[in-house]
């Protein structure tokens, strides 16, 4: 059981962390308050997941590893390929097991079966392929949240990646009601202060009462690997970009999340803030860094390679980060 639920949050980590960066590019009519949103998201997604998962393991094979028991339930299905709830299980074991692909196989079977109408099907598709693609949440899985919550109004997950969707989308009203119906579900006590917060800060949005939007102070840097880091750099991990405020301890004033394509060129403004009151202005100095995350979560890993650079806002062009290091 430890090891599942270990599994389940990397992946829930994983898939926020993607989830969340979009927002921090500002694509909404009041960008402002959706980069307010950041803590409900890597907070409060995890706390929805444990509240409103569906996960069971069969008593029988309790004492078998995760591995062994998705194993016999694979082969149980296919001596009985019509079980729904069957396949619905896979899909989730697949999914705590990261396993992408064969969980959206498990998810789309439990879909067919279900002639398209179960919500749970639906909103595991949409949950893979968000962390497949970032941008399917404004495509297929967002039309695959939208078609879960017209089956299930309360499904607590499709809910809150609903709301995610309607706010890329600059639809803040229909954010702005779908996060005030989470707080109906009874979400973990540790959640429900951040969701309400979100929601206060969508009232403000929406009634133009919020913070002015931010001004063109920006920092710009070209990204290149050293050449002896090369080979701690292979594979698909994704490059984090940080604007940091050396005085001030506390989340970064910005942050992008890119893929690993050397040379990278990379503006970071203030519509990339995670937070409204920490941003990035002219005036400031500021420390820059770019990291390989080998772990694919924003959080610092040992192994990460990384660079850095200061940076004046306002006075200094494009500047160059060299990754040349890693982190102890």
């Amino acid at each position: 059981m430890f090891t599942f639920v270990t599994l389940a949050a990397t992946l829930i980590v994983f898939a926020i962390a993607i989830v969340a960066i979009p927002l921090l590019r500002g694509k909404t009519t009041a960008p402002w308050a959706a980069l307010g949103s950041i803590g409900v998201l890597l907070l409060g997604s995890v706390g929805l997941y444990v509240t409103w998962s569906n996960w069971t393991w069969p008593s029988a094979v309790a004492a078998n590893t995760p591995a062994g028991m998705v194993s016999q339930l694979a082969r149980r299905l296919e001596r009985e390929p019509n079980d729904l709830d069957g396949w619905l299980m896979l899909g989730r074991s697949y999914a705590a097991l990261n396993q992408v692909p064969l969980a959206l196989r498990a998810y789309e079977r439990a879909d067919r079966l279900a002639d398209g109408r179960n919500a749970e099907a639906l909103i595991g598709m949409a949950e893979i392929l968000t962390v497949q693609d970032e941008d399917t949440l404004a495509g297929r899985a967002g039309d695959l949240f939208e078609r879960a919550l017209a089956l299930d109004p309360k499904a607590g997950k499709a809910l809150f990646f609903g709301a995610v969707a309607a706010m890329r989308r600059g639809e803040l009203p229909v954010a702005r009601e779908r996060f005030a119906t989470l707080l109906t579900l009874n979400p973990p006590a540790e959640v429900r202060p951040l969701i309400e917060q979100q929601v206060a800060a969508l009232d403000r949005a929406i009634s133009g009462k919020g913070v002015a939007a931010p001004g063109p102070a920006a920092v710009r840097v070209t990204v290149r690997l050293a050449p002896k880091i090369a080979p701690d750099a292979k594979g698909d991990a994704p490059v984090f970009v940080f604007v940091r405020d050396p005085d001030s301890p506390g989340p970064p004033l910005a942050v992008k999340r890119l893929s690993a394509r050397f040379p990278l060129d990379v503006e970071l403004t203030a519509a990339d803030a995670m937070m409204p009151s920490r941003a990035i202005t002219a005036g400031k100095r500021v420390l820059v860094v770019a990291r390989i995350a080998r772990s694919g979560r924003p959080e610092a890993a040992s192994g990460d390679p990384f660079g850095e650079v200061s940076y004046d806002v306002g006075r200094d062009g494009t500047r160059e980060i060299l990754i040349d290091r890693v982190t102890p």
